[in-house]
C-alpha cells in the first residue's frame, strides 16, 4: 500500500468536523482511507447508495469525487489518510 500524502488529526465523536458528518467528497484524483482508531463509525456512501460500520478492524475506502458521510457511534477515534493513487492497487 502506498503512503498516504495527508492525513488529517486524529478526530473523536467531540472534535469531528461537521462537513464530515453531512455530505462531502474528496476532489478528482484524491481517494482516502477512514481509519478509525478507537470505536464504531457508520460510513454512509450516497452514490452508489451503501452503509457499512467501520471499526479498527474495517477501514473505509473513499473513491476521488465520490458523495459521503460519517457518524460516529458513541466515542471514537479517527483520522482520514489522501492518496493521489488507489492506495488498494499493488505498487507500478
Amino acid at each position: 500500500m502506498p503512503e498516504p500524502y495527508k492525513s488529517t488529526p486524529i478526530f473523536d465523536e467531540t472534535t469531528l468536523p461537521a462537513a464530515l458528518r453531512r455530505e462531502h467528497r474528496t476532489k478528482q484524483g484524491v481517494w482516502g482511507i477512514i481509519r478509525v482508531l478507537s470505536g464504531r463509525v457508520h460510513y454512509t456512501v450516497l452514490d452508489p447508495r451503501s452503509e457499512t460500520v467501520l471499526d479498527p478492524d474495517h477501514p473505509g475506502l473513499v473513491l476521488p469525487d465520490q458523495p459521503h458521510q460519517v457518524q460516529p457511534l458513541g466515542a471514537i477515534q479517527m483520522r482520514v489518510e489522501f492518496y493521489d493513487r488507489d492506495p488498494m492497487l499493488p505498487p507500478a
